[in-house]
């Protein structure tokens, strides 16, 4: 009998579910509801960013001098602009360029301040001194402000645009990486492997760099809304995207005219940003609570 009951026992814990990461948080995850959603709202703008020109019911680039101005109809979901262009159409177009930009812009200065914030926490000494102090500098700034003035050095266009809203997401990443970087390298498992003779690229790469991921993954994420708003507000400025291409915050600076008596040629962008930028809000501080054991346990 206590053969069998052992066997019993056995089995049961054989036929239990593994421990898996990813079943983990998909589980934590459905319980933010907010963020959820949000989350699925994010999924229909990549796919929207994709087929978007495809699906567009009118080409978002010609002019029709007979319809402009127009108010929100059937034809024209969200009316047209003062060059008669579908707003609608403009507003799916849109949604690849906005979302390119703000996603290339904060991932190169993701790469090069976890980069910088890596070394700086690992090594310490005057190479952190000298990052630290550049950051300084750097956030002695107001965003938009260095973007403006970057812009203004290497002149208007999306490529720019991409290169400045990454230039004053470096330092937030670097200070960011390093204080995660200052907590790890002072575990156990870490001094064992420098005591060892491990490289140091592979102590950071293996063992100081998997630590930073969940802070870095939120970061990232939240970071994204910031993007899009800046992006938005060079173009809004004349100093981003070209007037004719349906750039969310180019539509918003050509509308701007408009406002008192045609106003949703300014209110549709409007809300697409306000949306997108939400929903990224929302879906950052969803992960935080998901992925930091901090607030877990709080």
């Amino acid at each position: 009998m206590e053969v069998t009951k052992e066997v019993n026992s056995y089995r049961a814990v054989m036929k239990e579910k593994k421990y898996s990461p990813i079943r983990e948080f998909i589980k934590n995850w459905k319980k933010q509801k907010t963020a959820f959603w949000a989350g699925i709202f994010i999924v229909l703008l990549i796919i929207i960013a994709f087929i978007g020109p495809a699906i567009a019911p009118y080409d978002p680039y010609k002019p029709d001098y007979n319809s402009t101005l127009v108010k929100p109809n059937q034809e024209h979901w969200a009316g047209t602009d003062a060059y008669g262009r579908d707003i609608f159409s403009r507003l799916l177009v849109g949604t690849r360029i906005s979302l390119s930009v703000s996603f290339l812009s904060v991932l190169l200065g993701a790469v090069i301040g976890t980069f910088l914030g890596l070394i700086s926490g690992y090594f310490g000494g005057w190479l952190d001194r000298i990052i630290m102090r550049s950051s300084d500098v750097m956030f002695a700034f107001p965003d938009l402000l260095l973007a403006i003035a970057i812009v203004a050095i290497l002149g208007p266009g999306l490529n720019n645009v991409i290169i400045a809203v990454s230039v004053f997401s470096i330092p937030s990443f670097a200070r960011l990486v390093r204080s995660s970087s200052l907590e790890a390298k002072e575990v156990v498992f870490v001094e064992a492997a420098k005591s060892m003779g491990a490289p140091h690229h592979k102590i950071i790469i293996k063992h100081i760099l998997p630590s930073t991921l969940s802070s870095l993954i939120v970061f990232f994420t939240m970071r994204i809304g910031t993007a899009i708003l800046a992006a938005s507000s060079l173009s809004f400025l004349g100093l981003g995207a070209s007037p004719e291409t349906p750039d969310w915050g180019a539509m918003l600076s050509m509308g701007r005219d408009y406002l008192g008596t045609s106003s949703h040629v300014v209110i549709m962008p409007g809300i697409a940003i306000f949306l997108t930028v939400l929903a990224f809000n929302l879906v950052g501080d969803g992960l935080r609570d998901v992925l930091d054991p901090k607030t877990k346990n709080e």
